[in-house]
């Protein structure tokens, strides 16, 4: 038994805590920035290409809204810190937290293990084309005896040697 719900998961093979998100230290430029680039965009979904003429026929509400809910978003989790979830590694699947991922949902997996780059992770590709990858950071475990155990029920992606370009470019712009 995995959760406080009692429901079987398989049995736990390999556990660890990872931080619910990556929490970025941002100085205070990186804020400066970021309010200019809210305001420019505001100004843009408000009166479309041609700013100056203050002409609201090219008004994108879609648009502005977009940026409205994702400005109060990343605010919003700025002061937060991140708990830490329990990731378990089960003969049926995957546990992160009290979410559980079967085995049946997921293509496959890759490890990208980089210690002098910062990058230790591991990353399940799900079937669905709706759901988005799911990524973890590998921490001090040992990745073998992480790919060991998984090979027994996924296919590894030997293609997929670095981190995927969003992780990278959301780490570079410390979102």
């Amino acid at each position: 038994m995995i959760n406080e719900q009692n429901i079987d998961y398989g049995t736990a093979e390999i556990s660890w805590d990872v931080p619910e998100f990556e929490k970025h230290e941002r100085p205070k430029n990186w804020y400066i920035g970021a309010a200019i680039v809210f305001i420019l965009l505001v100004i843009y979904s408000l009166f479309g290409i041609q700013f100056w003429k203050f002409d609201f026929s090219q008004f994108n509400p879609l648009f502005f809204f977009i940026i409205v809910v994702s400005t109060f978003i990343i605010i919003m989790n700025d002061g937060r810190e991140p708990a830490n979830v329990k990731v378990v590694l089960t003969d049926e699947g995957v546990v992160v937290g009290k979410k559980f991922y079967d085995f049946d949902e997921i293509e496959n997996f890759s490890i990208v293990y980089k210690p002098n780059l910062g990058v230790k992770n591991l990353y399940f590709e799900f079937k669905s084309a709706v759901r988005h990858r799911l990524s973890l950071p590998l921490l001090d475990n040992d990745p073998i005896e992480i790919r060991n155990h998984l090979l027994k029920y996924l296919p590894e992606d030997l293609d997929r040697t670095d981190a995927p370009v969003s992780e990278s470019l959301s780490k570079m712009l410390k979102l």
